[in-house]
């Protein structure tokens, strides 16, 4: 549930998502994601694959991409860490478009200690990547950021970024 309105905005994210053609879905749990990945999971039309690396569920987007595909990766944080050769090599020089969502673990100083640090230099990173992102607020429809998302991919052949604070998807 969402921290503070008690809402989980998982099943707007999800019906955003296919409204908008997004269907390929890999990725590796995470607690702030827990929503996210039940929605897909329930949802008989959702392609979820459950990745054991963040950078195994890259690749499989990739070829998803060359399938026909629109992909979308989520992934904690610390995983943004163990993706970034996947997107460098992979998503950013092929120019394969795919939407990461990644969850915002130690956002603020608010988590266990080995969230922290990732925490503070994710957005840093994401921006030394060139891979443009927006913040995903509880309250705010998500269609309009899922839209922005599949516009930037589209557009550029890149990959975008939706982040995801505690309490929005969960």
């Amino acid at each position: 549930m969402s921290h503070g309105s008690g809402k989980s905005y998982a099943p707007e994210f999800v019906a955003a998502l296919k409204d908008a053609g997004f269907d390929f879905f890999a990725g590796v749990p995470c607690s702030l994601l827990k929503g996210l990945v039940s929605q897909l999971e329930a949802d008989r039309d959702a392609r979820y694959i459950s990745a054991t690396r963040e950078d195994s569920a890259i690749g499989m987007a990739v070829g998803a991409w060359l399938g026909g595909r629109l992909p979308m990766v989520l992934m904690q944080n610390s995983g943004l860490g163990v993706s970034v050769n996947a997107l460098a090599s992979l998503s950013t020089m092929y120019e394969v478009p795919t939407l990461l969502v990644i969850s915002w673990r130690g956002e603020g100083g608010n988590d266990a200690p080995e969230h922290i640090m990732m925490g503070e230099i994710m957005l840093p990173i994401l921006d030394l990547m060139k891979i443009q992102h927006r913040v995903l607020r509880g309250g705010e429809p998500m269609g309009p950021q899922v839209g922005w998302a599949k516009d930037v991919m589209l557009s550029t052949r890149q990959p975008a970024a939706l982040i995801v604070p505690a309490g929005v998807l969960e």
